[in-house]
C-alpha cells in the first residue's frame, strides 16, 4: 500500500494539545481585538477543524493584513528556492 500524503500527514505531534488543555476553547479565545499591521503568532488548535491553516504555517509569525467577521488575514514570509514570497 502506497502511503497517504494529505493535508494532515504526518501531523500526530504537531497538532498534539498539552496535558490537561484538552477541550473546547474558552471564549476569550474568540473575544480577542485584533489590529491590522500587529504581529501574531500561528498555532493551529486541533479541537477546532474548520479554518485550520496549513501545517507548514503552525509556530510562524505573521503580519495581519485583513481583519474579516470570521477570521484575520496573516501575510507570512516563505522562503521558496533563494528568495522570500509573502504567503
Amino acid at each position: 500500500m502506497v502511503r497517504s500524503d494529505g493535508k494532515r500527514s504526518n501531523t500526530r505531534h504537531l497538532f498534539k494539545r498539552s496535558f490537561r488543555k484538552h477541550g473546547p476553547e474558552s471564549a476569550t479565545t474568540y473575544l480577542r481585538v485584533f489590529k491590522v499591521g500587529q504581529y501574531v503568532d500561528i498555532v493551529a488548535n486541533s479541537a477546532v477543524q474548520k479554518g485550520m491553516p496549513f501545517k507548514y504555517y503552525h509556530g510562524k509569525t505573521g503580519r495581519i493584513f485583513n481583519i474579516s467577521r470570521t477570521s484575520v488575514g496573516v501575510e507570512v514570509m516563505k522562503p521558496v528556492g533563494n528568495r522570500y514570497i509573502a504567503k
